[in-house]
């Protein structure tokens, strides 16, 4: 297995070789890993390539660094904005930005900057002291201890909408800012975000509510007639709760000896309704992408990032507890990622399945992401803490 693992991080680098835009920042990837330089650049996939080829710098692939540059400069030039700061959601292939600033984007860009920064990439440690001070001033809300979600372009008014997803990718940029910088209000900030979601697990059977009002008071029927939506699905995103499982036991692994005992129950609790509300429920294998709050599924094809995230939270319980039945899901969805995900003659994983396990399009076009994935490579292979760019940095990946 662990030759599998290194053999496909090299296949899906491989892939997304040809990302830089004229534009600056990373272009969408087709199915074949064509660049299409009609679509926008968006902040958050160029901050995942910048993540990604960073870490592979670290881990010695050739090439990765001027990869790793490419994006970063992306960050730091056309996706920047100059005029009122933060970062733009997206850059049009006329070179318009779209409208708004997102706490989803800028936590993007403290994790890319983080592991720019340990890949000791120019001008990175600059823009993690930009993005931090960034994401932290605009979005975090104290009285509440989560971050808000999206303002408009000048900063003048937060939108009412609070949501748990960019809280989530927030919380792996905290470890990864905390990493690159050594300050301890990012641990205390991911903490304090893993603890409230662990409440509203308990409080919700373990069914994690996406979305929210101003006052953090969650708001169920959100979207309930747009279930397909991309960033904001109507009802539980089973992909979500593996992923909150993992970040925690990171977050536990990085406190050390003052973690909550709480913690590792919280994990196994999140993963254990995850595999019981989406694994294989309609008789066929692979994941549903979203239930309703009595885990009725609701969306029911297959996306690569959640086999991705299955992959790496069963790796990390078995990490932290030894305990063979993560090891046993561990091997059964890398087996299915090996099956019916990777697209071997075109490169990469298909990004979306049918219920059929058919490769489908109606959330995602091409195969524009390679975050979820190496990711999933790289995690059986390191350890809980620190987080993985740091591991690349010191050799702590096998």
């Amino acid at each position: 297995m662990p030759t599998w693992l290194a053999e496909e991080t090299g296949r899906l680098l491989d892939f997304g070789r040809k990302f830089p835009h004229p534009l600056g920042g990373a272009a969408w990837l087709r199915t074949d890993g064509t660049p299409d330089l009609d679509a926008p650049v968006h902040t958050w996939i160029t901050a995942r390539m910048a993540h990604v080829y960073s870490m592979a710098e670290l881990l010695g692939v050739p090439g990765a660094g001027p990869l790793a540059d490419a994006a970063l400069a992306g960050l730091t030039g056309v996706l920047h904005d100059d005029r009122h700061g933060g970062w733009h959601p997206s850059v049009g292939a006329d070179g318009r930005p779209a409208e708004g600033k997102s706490c989803y984007d800028h936590a993007f860009v403290v994790l890319a900057a983080s592991s720019g920064t340990l890949a000791r990439r120019a001008g990175a440690r600059e823009l993690l002291a930009e993005a931090l001070d960034t994401l932290v001033q605009r979005f975090w809300e104290p009285g509440h201890g989560m971050f808000a979600d999206a303002w408009d372009t000048g900063w003048e008014r937060l939108d009412a909408y609070r949501g748990l997803n960019a809280n989530m990718h927030a919380v792996e940029a905290m470890l990864a800012a905390y990493d690159a910088t050594g300050r301890q209000e990012c641990l205390h900030r991911a903490l304090a975000i893993t603890e409230r979601t662990a409440g509203w697990g308990r409080r919700y059977d373990w069914r994690l509510p996406e979305h929210f009002d101003s006052r953090w008071e969650p708001r169920l029927d959100h979207h309930r007639d747009r279930p397909h939506d991309p960033f904001k699905p109507f009802g539980a995103t089973v992909g979500h709760a593996l992923e909150w499982s993992r970040l925690i036991l990171h977050v536990e692994a990085a406190l050390g000896s003052t973690a909550g005992a709480w913690m590792l129950p919280a994990a196994k609790a999140l993963f254990a309704r995850a595999v019981e509300d989406g694994w294989e429920v309609d008789g066929a294998p692979g994941f549903v992408y979203t239930t309703d709050w009595d885990g009725t599924p609701v969306v029911r094809q297959r996306m690569h990032w959640v086999a991705a995230e299955a992959i790496a939270a069963a790796a990390a319980l078995h990490t932290r507890t030894g305990e063979k039945n993560y090891a046993h899901w561990y091997e059964t969805w890398c087996a299915y990622v090996r099956e019916h995900v990777v697209d071997l003659p075109r490169g990469s994983w298909w990004h979306e399945l049918d219920t059929a396990n058919r490769p489908a399009e109606t959330t995602w076009s091409g195969k524009p992401d390679l975050y979820h994935a190496v990711q999933a490579m790289l995690i059986p292979r390191a350890p809980l803490a620190p987080g993985l760019a740091a591991a690349c940095a010191t050799g702590a990946v096998g």
